[in-house]
């Protein structure tokens, strides 16, 4: 079954041509910029849910969905707003999986998805600015990865319980690297730790020396990066473990990925951190669906899978590919009750909607979106041994 799911992708992606009753959804992700090695496997996994869909011929009576990829560069907030603004008036989606970083992401929203009235998941934007509560979304916005106010806490457990309770903070300087070390401060903070500086870098620098030198003279039992694996987040552990600043580290998502053994290997053994993700049954399926196609559990791949597929089994439910009409539906196909529906099972979830009957959609990361429509929140803690990202446990 995988290797028919990927040729129907790649003959959709390569005809440039639309069937005649053909439905277009965005993906919208950095293929360029500070997170571009994170971002393939992202689209990779979207685009298996679309051909997964696409096989079983289910879709609203033989309907299918084509991708339509485009570049948000993750910093570049007008680059990605152009990019957005194609995607609904050029190619007509009607609904992005998208975008990845938060501060594009939140520009998209302001400036493309709202005025047009377009749908958006997305699978790795963890502001806690993006949330219902402070962002007035009309209801158009959701993502399968919890909210930075949780992987703060999260965060702060992992440190404490290994007995590091002081600790210096690098955030790289936008939307995501200033919530998360807000939210990661205050939650450190209540439990007993303390932040010695919690501090701000720019990506793009070729010289990050004056930079750890503040964060060295500050002190802390480790050095927490909440920063881009291929950006500004490496050059600050690269000039820590060259002058000898600090020689472990903590990372949140952003720095977790194949990169970081690449670049850094055994230099970072010891080193922690943790990235959204589950030990539940589907995250196993779906990793034996991808085999080696791409790798499953790159940081917000099955976040992706599972947000193209909500946006599709909305659409189902709502019996239109409207957003206006499927917004609605989207936490109703999310969360119980109804038939639980894992990767896989696409084709069984939309013959249960047609005959009237109700799914909870487990999906790959045991998807229940709460009330601001955003993931409750799992986390997989890792710690990097002989230059390996090892699984520590789930959270």
């Amino acid at each position: 079954m995988k290797k028919l799911f990927f040729a129907i992708v790649a003959v959709v992606l390569s005809s440039g041509e639309s069937f005649a009753d053909d439905v277009k959804l965005g993906i919208v992700l950095g293929f360029t910029g500070p997170i571009e090695s994170l971002t393939p496997p992202m689209a990779d996994a979207a685009e298996m849910a679309i051909a997964e869909v696409n096989e079983s011929g289910q879709f609203l009576d033989g309907m299918t969905i084509s991708a339509v990829r485009a570049d948000s560069t993750c910093i570049d907030s007008a680059a990605a707003t152009s990019a957005a603004e194609r995607l609904v008036s050029s190619d007509g989606v009607k609904g992005i999986m998208g975008a990845d970083c938060s501060g594009v992401t939140g520009a998209i929203l302001q400036n493309v998805a709202l005025p047009n009235g377009i749908v958006m998941i997305s699978p790795s934007a963890t502001s806690p600015g993006l949330s219902h509560n402070n962002n007035e979304d009309n209801g158009l916005f959701f993502r399968t990865s919890p909210s930075d106010a949780r992987q703060g806490v999260v965060m702060s457990e992992i440190l404490l319980e290994q007995g590091i309770d002081t600790v210096a903070v690098s955030y790289v300087n936008n939307d995501y690297g200033k919530g998360l070390s807000e939210s990661f401060q205050a939650s450190f903070a209540n439990m007993g730790g303390t932040v010695t500086l919690n501090t701000g870098h720019e990506d793009g620098k070729g010289d990050y020396s004056a930079e750890v030198a503040a964060l060295a003279s500050a002190g802390g039992d480790r050095l927490v990066v909440m920063g881009y694996l291929d950006q500004g987040g490496s050059g600050i552990v690269r000039a820590a473990l060259d002058s000898g600043a600090f020689d472990t580290f903590h990372f949140p998502d952003g720095m977790i990925g194949e990169n970081l053994e690449q670049n850094f290997g055994s230099e970072l053994d010891g080193s922690t951190g943790q990235h959204p993700g589950s030990d539940s049954p589907g995250t196993v399926q779906f990793a034996d669906m991808v085999g080696d196609a791409f790798n499953a559990t790159s940081p917000f791949t099955p976040e992706s899978y599972d947000a193209a597929a909500l946006i599709i089994l909305a659409m189902q439910a709502a019996k239109s590919i409207e957003p206006q009409d499927y917004k609605d539906h989207i936490l109703d196909v999310a969360n119980a009750p109804g038939e639980e529906i894992y990767p896989g099972e696409l084709g069984k979830a939309l013959e249960i909607i047609m005959g009237g009957g109700d799914i909870d959609y487990v999906g790959a990361t045991a998807v229940e979106l709460i009330g601001p429509g955003e993931s409750a929140g799992n986390y997989r803690e890792v710690m990097i041994k002989d230059g390996t990202i090892m699984t520590v446990k789930y959270r």
